[in-house]
């Protein structure tokens, strides 16, 4: 059984829809700990309802490679196997990311390469998209490397847009029919003995 802490900054809806599938039996692992960027966030009241240790190791104030490595000490103390990014907003230093190799994983809510880097999180990947006339939109799962949505994809899945579509709308569509579903399918198969999920992308009708 395989240890998973998450990295939060928001609501944790993803973060609940994993902690879901533990539960049902879908992901054979324990969540050991969650960490998130600021006080007062929604994840970690979605944490403590699980009994699981919540600790706040701010983006602010202190520098990346400070934060990070409290963040690290705390994932060795849980003796943490993946690292899972459910809506975590800041940059990982490079030693982080050289710490965890292929066990730090992310979802992002657009079909990569196209709509990730900086500045691209949130409604505004949302907007983008919208605004460039994409049939298409949907969310990637990926490895996190030392870019920004630049590490190799595990799974992506995707969905028309529509044309009546707002950001939000979109936003609304993808998070309820591929975000809350993706993220719990990858780390089901990577939680198999270890196993790597491997890349393909899919079409939600």
């Amino acid at each position: 059984m395989k240890n998973l802490a998450f990295l939060v900054s928001g609501g944790g809806t993803n973060l609940q829809a994993v902690l879901d599938a533990i539960d049902d039996g879908r992901i054979d692992a324990r969540p050991v700990c969650v960490v998130a960027s600021k006080e007062g966030t929604f994840a970690e009241e979605r944490a403590r309802r699980h009994g699981i240790p919540t600790f706040v190791v701010p983006s602010k104030g202190t520098s990346p490679a400070d934060r990070d490595a409290r963040i690290a000490e705390i994932l060795e103390r849980f003796e943490t196997d993946y690292v899972v990014l459910a809506g975590y907003l800041s940059i990982l230093s490079e030693e982080f990311v050289a710490r965890y190799p292929r066990r730090i994983v992310n979802i992002h809510p657009a079909l990569l390469p196209k709509f990730g880097g900086e500045g691209m999180y949130g409604i505004r990947v949302h907007e983008a998209v919208i605004r460039a006339g994409e049939k298409e939109s949907g969310a990637t799962v990926h490895y996190v490397d030392c870019g920004t949505d630049t590490g190799e994809i595990i799974e992506q899945r995707a969905l028309p847009v529509l044309p009546n579509d707002t950001p939000a709308t979109l936003q609304a569509r993808i998070l309820d029919q591929i975000e809350h579903k993706l993220l719990p399918d990858v780390l089901a198969n990577l939680c198999k003995d270890g196993g790597a999920a491997t890349t393909r992308t899919e079409l939600q009708r």
